[in-house]
């Protein structure tokens, strides 16, 4: 026989009463019986990739956990549901959470597991597909399948939790005893119990006021949240400019929308920053009832005036100081590539300040990531001295005005390149663009880099926690955060220990994803630590087989720099509070003024 699937449903997304959808044409759900065979049940991970139970291979059992993360009975039973899994995953069980609230993001659910420490996967019922397979209408309601997908059990947990109340013991544990049944290979002496809890309300098609056109509706959201990234020669793979661009990408980008996956944005919204994307509800149910509705074009005369954007190749505009490396890597058609290093062909004489910086490939689809740091003349890429990076889904560094970065006298500027194979063989060569302030500096950015290399992932593990912290040396001023992983990264938190004060949660992106490494800033003057905050960042690293970008989930898995390795970096950006420089800032040189000496350099190498 084969393995045995147990799939627990908690599914939630409405309180008792309230407005429930009509499940059928006499308003009952569609209930298969028990002992009926189920489809292959579909839904989306944190990652927001479709999945299946397929993707769970042959484990005795599967425990699948449907939950919206408002139902007060579902948040009260996480403890029980996490001691169920660590009970039963030695006997080659699998618990998975399945979301169906209908305004849970996929973000809120990965973010519930953080909050209730759960480790087994958290997946989102998109379409209510899960929930009419299988028959439930309420949380917390669980299901078991067997390994030939037959319906063996529904009903409820246990007895002792109630909306009414709760029992100071579990007189009836049902699901453990049709779990132990099961395993055993007995029917189950229950096949199905009433349940408690919250009704079922499942997604709503979005139904606009009046008609959505191309013209008067979409194009202005495309252009505001978009157009950003998807112009000619912006990062994004195409361009979203015009009525044909959109059109022949319509329903992706309906299906991106309705997930929140575009445009990226990775921090929960529970902590606001100044450059957070996302769309409204309105926004959405727009695209959408565009798309449902035939792509309608309307009235062009009523269009917003086209978008601009620079002519120019570098995103912090034309630099006051370009240099480029001397040498081109050539690189492999297929395979790893070791991190290359190169040092740029110019010589920090005096101490220079920066207020933008940006890295520039002569060929950006093979570099993945690229960090820079200043060294003295004849040292070595020093990661401590960390100026910028070139990451995906990323942005050039622009500092507010009156902020800059010092480069000391005596320094060299190095990178450290990822690259990636393309399938065949490829060159690139490397620049750099400085911009220097214009004005008086008053504040020089310092971070800290929160970070750990001692740390060794079992195989197998969901959720393996690293945590490192620094602390603040002076009464600072916040900027933002950035946070660096490899390919098992599943989540990075924040937190601050300010002396004689509650810990603060800065910043929780709860599904990092490798091809969007951003970073999260503050509005300026927000955010103030006094000295000897510390700054404490955990990750959570998936080195399970469900992680669809896990190289080896059998390998234990430690630091190093390439993605089958792993890194944990949260940077912390600031200024001292108490810091006015007043330096005034020659900008043809990046200079103070009384520092002025040897000639610059303009530019070196040939871009």
């Amino acid at each position: 026989m084969r393995s045995l699937v147990i799939i627990a449903l908690f599914v939630a997304s409405g309180w008792l009463g309230g407005g429930v959808r009509a499940w059928g044409a006499d308003g009952e759900i569609a209930r298969p019986k028990i002992g009926a065979e189920i489809a292959n049940l579909q839904f989306k991970d944190i990652r927001y990739l479709s999945r299946s139970l397929n993707d769970f291979g042959e484990k005795r059992a599967i425990v699948l956990v449907f939950t919206n993360t408002t139902c007060p009975l579902v948040r009260k039973y996480w403890p029980k549901l996490n001691r169920l899994q660590e009970q039963f995953q030695g006997q080659g069980v699998q618990f998975v959470s399945v979301n169906v609230g209908a305004d849970d993001e996929i973000q809120d659910v990965a973010q519930q597991a953080i909050d209730f420490a759960v480790e087994f996967p958290c997946v989102k019922d998109t379409d209510g597909s899960c929930v009419s397979s299988v028959g439930v209408e309420r949380t917390p309601q669980t299901v078991i399948l067997d390994g030939q997908r037959r319906l063996r059990y529904r009903g409820r947990i246990d007895d002792q939790l109630r909306i009414g109340g709760t029992r100071p013991d579990v007189l009836h544990d049902d699901l453990k005893l049709a779990l132990d049944d099961l395993l055993a290979g007995r029917e189950p002496a229950t096949a199905e119990t009433t349940v408690d809890g919250c009704r079922i309300t499942l997604p709503q098609p979005p139904r606009p006021q009046s008609p959505v056109t191309f013209y008067e509706q979409i194009m202005p959201i495309v252009q505001k949240h978009c157009q950003e990234c998807h112009h000619p020669g912006g990062q994004a793979p195409f361009s979203l400019m015009t009525l044909d661009e959109v059109s022949s990408h319509a329903k992706m980008i309906a299906e991106v929308v309705a997930d929140r996956r575009m445009p990226p944005w990775y921090a929960h919204r529970r902590h606001p920053f100044v450059n957070e994307r996302g769309l409204s509800s309105d926004e959405r149910s727009q695209i959408a009832a565009w798309v449902d509705s035939g792509l309608p074009t309307g009235d062009a005369s009523k269009a917003p005036p086209p978008r601009t954007f620079a002519d120019g190749k570098w995103e912090i505009g034309e630099p006051d100081l370009v240099t480029t490396a001397l040498e081109t890597h050539s690189l492999p058609a297929d395979g790893f590539v070791d991190y290359r290093y190169t040092i740029l062909p110019y010589v920090f004489l005096e101490d220079t300040w920066i207020s933008a910086a940006e890295i520039l490939p002569s060929n950006p689809a093979v570099v993945h990531h690229c960090n820079m740091a200043y060294f003295a003349i004849g040292g070595k890429f020093n990661e401590g001295n960390f100026i910028t990076g070139r990451v995906p889904g990323g942005t050039a560094m622009v500092l507010d005005d009156g902020i800059a970065l010092r480069i000391p006298r005596g320094s060299v500027v190095g990178l450290q390149i990822h690259y990636t194979t393309s399938g065949k063989p490829e060159k690139n060569r490397m620049s750099v663009g400085f911009r220097f302030p214009r004005g008086t500096v008053h504040k020089e950015l310092h971070h800290l880099q929160v970070t750990t290399s001692r740390f060794a992932i079992p195989p197998g593990a969901a959720a393996h926690p690293v945590t490192s912290s620094r602390t603040l040396p002076q009464d600072a001023t916040g900027i933002g955060m950035f946070s660096h992983m490899h390919l098992r990264g599943k989540d990075m938190t924040f937190v601050a220990h300010a002396p004689k004060s509650d810990p603060e949660t800065l910043l929780s992106i709860p599904n990092y994803h490798f091809g969007w490494q951003q970073n999260y800033r503050w509005r300026p003057g927000d955010k103030k630590f006094a000295a000897g905050t510390r700054i404490e960042v955990v990750a959570h690293f998936d080195n399970s087989p469900f992680n669809p970008f896990n190289p080896d989930p059998t390998a234990t898995v430690r630091h190093g720099p390439q993605t089958v390795q792993e890194m944990m970096f949260g940077f912390f950006f600031y200024t001292n509070t108490n810091e006015d420089l007043n330096l005034a800032i020659d900008p043809q040189t990046g200079r103070a003024a009384s520092t002025q000496s040897a000639p610059p350099i303009r530019s070196t190498g040939d871009p």
